[in-house]
């Protein structure tokens, strides 16, 4: 069991049979009544989040992730195929599992995915990831005032925002979380 004080970003609970994460909390103490959580909390099946009050205090099943690392080797037909790094067994993930994370993948890159009672629930990236610049339109000087910035497809075909000096075949650090730039590796 785990007390509604205990949330953190990324504690996995147990509401309804269902596993939910918490993407965001809050404590809030009002000046006049009990104080409370309220939390942003992610379906690990559905995806859908909702915003839930706890009363502080309250005590909820911890529904036990089991973590493993995988390697992601090919997209075949919409599905996204990995192999167990310790038994070499493969599985198959639709682009609706993976959500937002299927634009970071590189071939042959270690993730960990998160199994809940035998079924995949998602996976977790690591905080960046680096990524070559495949089309980007030539910076040019003296466009801007202040630091101007341009679109930029990477490999995987996610489109980040980019400074102007950044050219073709150039290699960048990406967020996983946020999908921004954050420097040329």
């Amino acid at each position: 069991m785990i007390s509604s004080n205990d949330f953190r970003t990324g504690v996995t609970v147990e509401i309804d049979g269902d596993v939910w994460q918490v993407v965001d909390f809050q404590h809030v103490k009002p000046g006049k009544g009990a104080a409370f959580v309220r939390a942003k909390l992610k379906n690990g099946r559905t995806g859908a989040v909702v915003e839930r009050t706890f009363n502080a205090g309250e005590k909820l099943p911890k529904a036990h992730v089991e973590r493993r690392e995988m390697q992601y080797l090919y997209e075949s037909d919409g599905m996204f195929n990995l192999m167990d790094n310790e038994n070499f067994e493969q599985i198959a993930l639709s682009g609706e599992q993976l959500g937002d994370a299927r634009k970071f993948l590189k071939e042959n890159m270690n993730i960990a995915v998160l199994f809940f009672q035998g079924n995949v629930i998602g996976i977790d990236l690591p905080m960046s990831v680096e990524l070559t610049v495949v089309e980007t339109d030539p910076g040019i000087r003296g466009d801007t005032a202040t630091g101007g910035t341009k679109p930029a497809k990477l490999e995987t075909g996610h489109v980040v925002r980019v400074p102007l000096f950044i050219n073709i075949g150039e290699v960048l650090r990406i967020d996983t979380r946020s999908g921004d730039y954050i420097e040329r590796a």
